[in-house]
Formats: structure tokens, C-alpha cells, sequence
């Protein structure tokens, strides 16, 4: 195969024993007088090619000129640097180079004594010792034959005539690849000197020009066809070839000056700058890097600290709870402690665990004053009943002592309310359940088209969900939702529920120890949602009920507080990867607005944040006056590969025993991350099919069932928030999902934590259970989360218990009992609290006019209850102090 013609490749490498065998060949006597001795040499170096070829390596002459051309540039560079290539290791070539060029003599003329002169080219070659460490069957370099090639580009040469006696030159062959002989007569000289003095602009002799075309081969071998100009000819014979030669090598040594050379070496210069430069610069880098990480460390040691006291307040918080659960029907006492116990025993039977968690038991000890007035007596079993476990891990032990509150949901089903059964058992108002559509939903779920018709349902399915199902729901969710373009089936994945969703997307969106942004008060099960396995924490924008500044409403959300929030987890180390949004909002009941969502979402823009949006109270919006809008509806997103959405059908279908939840994300890289977690979180393939069918239904879904949902939610709620304007209770009057936000702080004792759980205590006493505000991370103790999606009978007996509950409350307060800075907050002020039981979704707390009549009867009677202003002030002494006002006000009351 010729390689000749073929383009030259600049990316070919050269193996070891390769650059032997070119530098084995380049280093030969002849091929240096040869390279010397012509302008183009590019016929000597296909020469080598081909003799490569012979030997097994294939390259072409340009890829011989190249290697040896480089290998000079790196010759070169680590001669100036004093034999310092890079990565200060010796090039193992640099002596076999060094030899060839830095040793190598040019042509150099030498005269004998009789007169006669030579021109001596001083012997290289390759060192046989380089040669066998590389190549042991090599040869010597005096083995090196070039076969005859094709005759090399002839080349023209302009000529002058000095005068009439003397000879035009003419190419002799050589009689040695070393050694010169040009003879030594007189002309000869006297041609030389003329040639030379040619080379000046202002010669006389340079006024004629002879073009001459030669073929002669510059290693020293005639070509066959070797011919001269007939103006050469007619000229006569040139003495020799040496004084032609002298010539050239004169002008060779006039090139060195080339502006080539010139911006050559400027280029090696700037190169050596610039790699000075760089190491600088890479020294400054890790001189950074190493700050950097020391500042990592430092923020990463004050995080976990952080972590660490959030944690065991939390344990704390759960200990409470179980001491207070623990107390028969009575109240009494199941299990009795001393006083002063200490927490730090529970960690105390595992060596491995007790060393991880001794600090953190020791802070528990600063608050045991405080807990004490709680627990006193009232632990829910001896401190070595909860000791870690030598079984399971240290995570597994932390998990466990964290999961207590699981605790309140076994007592609950220990004793769970029944008409029939068990009529003085636990009301349960804490779990955000809706309980009113329970016949329409068994109705329509035992239907014939819902059941199971095909058998590949009971096989393995695609993780994601079977492809109709998703269909479906894309279906679903952009006639529901209002979406502003039709939403695809590939950009839906399907868990076992939103809580499935929410770790799956903390896995794959966060590392451990960063953090989503969050406002609170929220659905507290997001914190295990997230921590479990993800071990990805929350970062808490808190809201209050004070309505300042510029909110409308309590609890309001603004761009001003989530700023404030990251800002604050930034100044800590905490790095913050995303925002969680929960619309409606769980426990408020808020409904955010299109230009609210459209700040959120541009915050977390300028910020790249990703933002979780839940939905998953989409279709529970059961007042008219009240609208809801999906992130769907928006027309162009913020920034949509970082939008999220969640939807599941256990609020809003009534089903929260089947495990169907749905992500909307139009990202692909966070689809197929989630995708590795759908093997643990499938949805089994009859659940998926009869939810495919559910969702088909469209005339069912709009004529029958959120018809009548919608109008047994707004009874219900109706219902409870009647009763908590008849106590003279504020609430958040909100019109979306199964919860209404209470505020009981005015039958707290103190604004404590501890006073809010044992008012907790007091309800579940009653055999009601609710939420206390602690469950959703309010900074405000005294409010209460009230589930009214239930039966009637069962709301009005749990209004009942309830009611009982804050009558002997306040009978406490009002006889001394309560703080009198508490007193002074709650009464001395104007507290969004006095007017939250007439705030709806639409209306501004501050404006009676827009409130409606049974609000402001509810208010009335709520500062009438707390007023003594009728007993000041009778009627008698009304009628002695304005007797005309009072005897028109007789005759007023007579006619009507």
C-alpha cells in the first residue's frame, strides 16, 4: 500500500520502538549530508518511508518529517530548560538527539597543505545501545540502502557570468558521502569569490541571470536523466560541485535569519511565559481550594451542630408526647419516674451509639428543667425500654427514637372510635382523610369496568407505570389542571403515593446534607419524607399569623420571607437545592394565586432552585367564591426543567389507602434518576388499570362525584366552623382541602410548647385527637389542626368533646391561673387573632365591610365573652343615666 499520496494524519502516535527505527535512519551520516545539503527535502524522507515499510512500519514521509520535527521542538525546549522536560522526568531521547543536532558540524571547506581542500562531515549515528534497548534485531546504521526513487523536483538556479574566461558551474556527482574533493586549481577559487559577490544587490555580475534545471540527487547519486539548459550548455562545464555547494551552504546559513525563525522563537518565548503563568496561577488555585475546604469543614462542623439540636428537640418534643399517652382514662398515671431523669440513658446500652450521641444527650439535659413540669411522672415506660438496640445501626437506632410519635396512631387504633362498638372511643381529627365519599367511591370501583381483564396486568410491569395508565393521567391532568398545552405521557412517572415521590426526588436532587426550602406551618411527614433515606434536611421560612407590612392575610407567603430564610441557611453553610410548595396549603387551606406562583418561581429562578409543587388538594377546592390554579395553567414557566409537579388521588378521590401518586417534570435527566427508584415504590398492575378507568370517567367524575364531594365538604366545614364561632374560637376561614387552621392560644396558660401539648393532652383525654401546631413546625404554640371530613355524627360528637375541653380551660385561666404576660398578649392587643374568624380566602383582614354577618355575630360574641361591660353597665342605669334614649328605645322594642 503507497502512503505517499495520502493526506498526512497530525493525530498519529508513534510507539518506542517505532521512533527507534525513524531515529535509526534520520541519524545515518548520509541522510544528515543529504538534509543539510537541499532546500526540499521531502523526497529523503519518503526514502525512510518507504525503508520503514519494509520493516513492518507503515507511515508516510509527512509523518516522518513531522515526528522529526516535533522531536526537535522538544529537543530544543528542554536544551533551554537545562534538561527539564515536563513532569521533570528525562526524555529518553534527548541524548540520541542531542548527538545528531548538538553535536553535528556543517560543511565545513578545509584546505591542505598542497593547496587542495575538502569539505569533512563529522560521523553520527544512532547509539547501538539505544538501539538494542528498543529494537535488538536492528542493524547498523551503515546498513541503511535507499533504493533508487523517482527523480526529485528540479530545481531552477539562476546563474551570472563573471567574464568571458570563466566556466559556468555544473552539478558533479559525489565521491563520497563524506568526504568532498573539489580540486584545488585557481578558477575554481576565483568562481567561489564570484558566487559570493553574486549574493550582493550591487554587484556588476549580478545583472545576468542564467536559469539553470538540474536533476542532481543531493545524497550524491546521478540521476539518469540528469540534463542541463542548452544556455548552460553553451556556457561550458562548471569546475565542480563544490563551490555550488559552498554557495548553498552560505545561503542556508543566510535563512537562519528567516522571519520564520523569528516568530518561531517569539512562539516557544510566549509559550514559556505562559506555562509560568499557568503554574502560578494553579499554585494561587490551591492555595484557594485548600481555604475553600477549610470553610467547608467549618460550615459542614457548625451544620451538624445545627442538625444535632433540631433533632433532639424534636425527641424531646416526642417524649413529651408519649409521657402525656401514657395516662389511663382517668388521667392517672400507667408508669411512674423520678423527676430528674435523665434522657442520655436511653443511648446508654450501646457503646458504638452511646459515644456518637453523648453530646447530644448532654444537651437534653440544659431544657429537663423546663420538660420536667410535662414528664413528671408520666414517661411511657422506664428508660431502659427504649435503650438503642444492639441489632440495628446507629441510623436505624436514630430512626426509631425519632419515630415515636407513631406511638399516638397505636393508641388511636388501640381505641378507635365506633357508633356501635365502641362509642367512647378516639374521635380522630389528625389524619387528613375524606371520609364522606366512601359509598360512591366502593360504587364505582366494584363496577364491571373497572375489574381485571387482562392477564399481563398481573406480570411485571414498566416501573414507571404501565404506558395507559400514564396516558390516562396526562389526559386527566390537562383537562383538570387547565393546562396551557397537552401534557405528554413521557414526562410521567407513577409511585406508591406523593410521600414516595418526595424521598425519590430528595434522592436525586440533593445530596446528604443539603436542604429544600420550605414555609411553615406544613405537612410535617415531609421531614421523613425527605430525611430517611435521602437524609436531605428542611430549611424553614416561618410565617406568622400577624398580618404587618405587606400581608393581606395571616400566614401569608412572600418572596421577602424566603429570601430572608435562604439567606439565613446560607450564612450557616446549608446548601439549599430546592423549594417545596404546597398548594392548597396543608394546614392553612391557602390557595395561591397565579401572580403569587409566578414569584415564587421566578425567586427560585434567580436563585436555581428547583421547586416542588403539590397539588395533591387540586380538586378539593369546595367553595365556588375560590378558584384554584394548577403551575400547570402558566403559559411559559420560569424555569421549567427545574419545575416539579405532584398529584395523587388519595385526597382527592376519597382513597388514601391506595397508593397512587403521580410526578409531572419535564426533565428528563431527573426521569430517568427517579426511574431507579420506581422498583421500590411500583404500583401493582390492578391498581393501575382500575385507576385508569376511574380516571376515564370524565361524566361520572364531573355529574356524580365532585359535584356531590364538594357539597358534603362545604357542609361539614360549615358545620365546624359554626361551632368555633359559637366558642368564640378564631380559624382561618379557608376554602380548600379537609382541615381548618384553629387558634387556641388564648386557653394557654403561656406561650409555651409544653402548655400547647398538655392542652393536646386535655383533647385526647376526651377521646379527640388533633394536631397540635408542633406537628407542622409553627413557631406560634397554641394552634391546632381540625380535620372535618368525617360524618356528621362524628363531628358533632368530637365538637362536643372539644367544647368541654376549652370550657374547663378557660374556667382555669379565668380563675388566676393563667400568665399575666400571656393574658396582656392576647387581650391587651389587636391581634390578627380577633379578626382571623371573619378572614376568607379574598378578603383582607382589616376591612369589616367585606365580612360577612355571621362572622361579625362571632366576633361580637367573642368580646362580649371576654368583656364585663354588660355588667358594668345595666339596664337600670341606663335608664337612670338617658331617660329620653331609653324611653324611645321602650317604644321601639313594643312595636316590633
Amino acid at each position: 500500500m503507497d502512503f505517499r499520496g495520502k493526506k498526512y494524519e497530525r493525530g498519529t502516535n508513534w510507539s518506542d520502538p517505532e521512533v527507534v527505527e525513524l531515529l535509526h535512519l534520520w541519524a545515518d551520516e548520509s541522510v544528515q549530508a543529504e538534509l543539510e545539503s537541499c532546500l526540499r527535502n521531502q523526497h529523503v524522507f519518503n526514502r525512510i518511508a518507504e525503508v520503514l515499510r519494509e520493516k513492518g512500519i507503515h507511515r508516510t514521509g509527512d509523518q516522518c518529517r513531522e515526528k522529526i520535527k516535533k522531536m526537535k521542538l522538544e529537543y530544543r525546549r528542554i536544551k533551554d530548560n537545562n534538561k527539564a522536560p515536563r513532569g521533570g522526568r528525562t526524555w529518553k531521547f534527548y541524548e540520541v538527539m542531542d548527538r545528531v543536532l548538538a553535536s553535528r558540524p556543517p560543511l565545513v571547506y578545509s584546505a591542505n597543505g598542497n593547496g587542495n581542500g575538502s569539505y569533512v562531515l563529522a560521523q553520527q549515528g544512532l547509539p547501538g545501545g539505544v538501539v538494542e534497548s528498543y529494537h535488538p534485531h536492528l542493524g547498523p546504521s551503515s546498513a541503511l540502502t535507499f533504493p533508487p526513487s523517482q527523480p526529485p523536483e528540479q530545481m531552477e538556479i539562476k546563474c551570472e557570468e563573471v567574464d568571458s574566461e570563466d566556466q559556468c558551474l555544473m552539478p558533479e556527482p559525489l565521491p563520497s558521502l563524506t568526504t568532498y574533493q573539489p580540486g584545488g586549481s585557481a578558477e575554481e577559487h576565483e568562481i567561489d569569490r564570484a558566487f559570493l559577490e553574486r549574493s550582493q544587490p550591487d554587484s556588476p555580475i549580478s545583472r545576468v541571470e542564467i536559469p539553470i534545471e538540474t536533476t542532481v540527487s543531493l545524497s550524491g547519486f546521478r540521476e539518469p536523466n540528469a540534463t542541463s539548459t542548452s544556455r548552460i550548455q553553451s556556457l561550458g562545464a562548471w569546475p565542480g560541485f563544490s563551490t555550488w555547494h559552498r554557495l548553498r551552504k552560505k545561503r542556508k546559513g543566510q535563512r537562519l535569519k528567516d522571519p520564520v525563525d523569528a516568530l518561531l522563537l517569539k512562539t516557544l518565548s510566549a509559550q514559556r511565559e505562559m506555562e509560568t503563568r499557568f503554574l502560578q496561577m494553579e499554585e494561587r488555585r490551591l492555595q484557594r481550594d485548600l481555604e475553600v475546604e477549610e470553610r467547608r469543614i467549618q460550615q459542614e462542623q457548625r451544620r451538624f451542630e445545627l442538625e444535632r439540636d433540631h433533632d433532639f428537640r424534636m425527641f424531646k418534643v416526642f417524649a413529651e408526647m408519649l409521657n402525656v399517652l401514657k395516662q389511663d382514662n382517668q388521667g392517672s398515671c400507667v408508669t411512674g419516674v423520678a423527676p430528674n431523669v435523665d434522657l442520655h440513658q436511653a443511648f446508654s446500652s450501646s457503646t458504638e451509639i452511646g459515644e456518637q450521641l453523648s453530646e447530644e444527650a448532654k444537651d437534653l439535659q440544659l431544657g429537663q428543667t423546663r420538660m420536667n413540669t410535662v414528664t413528671k411522672g408520666l414517661l411511657p415506660c422506664h428508660p431502659a425500654d427504649f435503650q438503642s438496640s444492639p441489632y440495628l445501626s446507629v441510623r436505624a437506632n436514630m430512626a426509631a427514637a425519632s419515630a415515636f410519635s407513631n406511638k399516638v396512631y397505636e393508641l388511636y387504633f388501640a381505641d378507635k372510635y365506633d357508633e356501635d362498638k365502641n362509642p367512647s372511643g378516639i374521635i380522630n381529627f389528625s389524619v387528613s382523610e375524606n371520609k364522606l365519599c366512601f359509598d360512591l367511591m366502593s360504587k364505582k370501583l366494584t363496577q364491571s369496568a373497572t375489574k381485571l381483564t387482562d392477564p399481563s396486568l398481573l406480570q411485571y410491569p414498566d416501573w414507571n407505570g404501565h404506558m395507559f395508565v400514564r396516558e390516562e393521567v396526562a389526559r386527566f391532568l390537562t383537562y383538570y389542571s387547565k393546562a396551557s398545552v397537552p401534557l405528554k405521557a413521557e414526562n410521567i412517572i407513577l409511585q406508591n403515593g406523593c410521600g414516595s415521590l418526595f424521598s425519590s426526588l430528595a434522592m436525586v436532587l440533593c445530596d446528604p446534607g443539603e436542604a429544600f426550602l420550605i414555609a411553615t406551618p406544613f405537612y410535617g411527614g415531609i421531614i421523613k419524607d425527605v430525611y430517611l433515606y435521602g437524609k436531605v434536611n428542611l430549611v424553614y421560612a416561618y410565617l406568622d399569623s400577624q398580618v404587618t407590612g405587606s400581608c393581606t392575610r395571616p400566614f401569608q407567603l412572600t418572596v421577602d420571607k424566603l429570601r430572608k430564610a435562604l439567606q439565613d441557611a446560607q450564612s450557616e453553610g446549608i446548601k439549599v437545592r430546592g423549594l417545596i410548595l404546597l398548594n392548597p396549603q396543608n394546614p392553612l387551606g391557602d390557595i395561591y394565586s397565579l401572580s403569587e406562583m409566578q414569584d415564587y418561581l421566578e425567586f427560585a429562578k434567580r436563585h436555581e432552585l428547583h421547586v416542588i409543587v403539590d397539588e395533591i388538594y387540586m380538586l378539593s377546592v369546595f367553595d365556588d367564591s375560590a378558584t384554584f390554579h394548577s403551575v400547570l395553567e402558566m403559559d411559559r414557566l420560569p424555569d421549567p426543567q427545574r419545575t416539579h409537579v405532584l398529584w395523587g388521588i388519595s385526597k382527592d378521590f376519597a382513597m388514601s389507602g391506595i397508593r397512587f401518586g403521580v410526578l409531572y417534570t419535564l426533565n428528563q435527566d431527573v426521569i430517568k434518576a427517579v426511574s431507579c427508584f420506581n422498583y421500590f415504590h411500583g404500583i401493582c398492575g390492578p391498581i393501575q388499570y382500575q385507576i385508569a378507568q376511574l380516571l376515564r370517567d370524565r361524566d361520572w367524575i364531573n355529574q356524580v362525584y365532585l359535584r356531590t364531594n364538594h357539597e358534603r365538604l362545604k357542609a361539614a366545614h360549615t358545620f365546624v366552623t359554626d361551632e368555633l364561632k359559637t366558642l368564640g374560637v378564631p380559624f382561618l376561614n379557608r376554602s380548600a382541602g379537609f382541615f381548618v387552621w384553629i387558634d387556641f392560644r388564648k386557653y394557654l396558660k403561656k406561650r409555651t410548647l409544653e402548655e400547647e401539648m398538655l392542652l393536646w393532652r386535655r383533647f385526647l383525654d376526651k377521646k379527640v385527637l388533633l394536631s397540635p401546631g408542633i406537628f407542622f413546625e409553627c413557631n406560634e404554640p397554641g394552634w391546632f389542626r381540625i380535620i372535618f371530613a368525617d360524618n356528621m355524627n362524628r363531628l358533632r360528637l368530637g365538637m362536643q368533646r372539644i367544647c368541654e375541653v376549652i370550657e374547663e380551660q378557660e374556667r382555669e385561666i379565668l380563675n388566676g391561673d393563667k400568665d399575666p404576660l400571656c393574658l396582656s398578649e392576647s387581650e391587651g392587643t389587636v391581634d390578627s387573632t380577633d379578626e382571623v374568624i371573619c378572614v376568607s380566602h379574598h378578603q383582607e383582614p382589616t376591612s369589616s365591610g367585606n365580612s360577612t354577618l355571621g362572622d361579625l355575630i362571632g366576633l361580637l360574641q367573642q368580646q362580649m365573652r371576654s368583656s364585663d361591660w354588660l355588667q358594668k353597665n345595666t339596664v337600670e342605669q341606663f335608664a337612670q343615666e338617658k331617660p329620653e334614649v331609653y324611653e324611645v328605645f321602650s317604644k321601639l322594642v313594643e312595636k316590633k
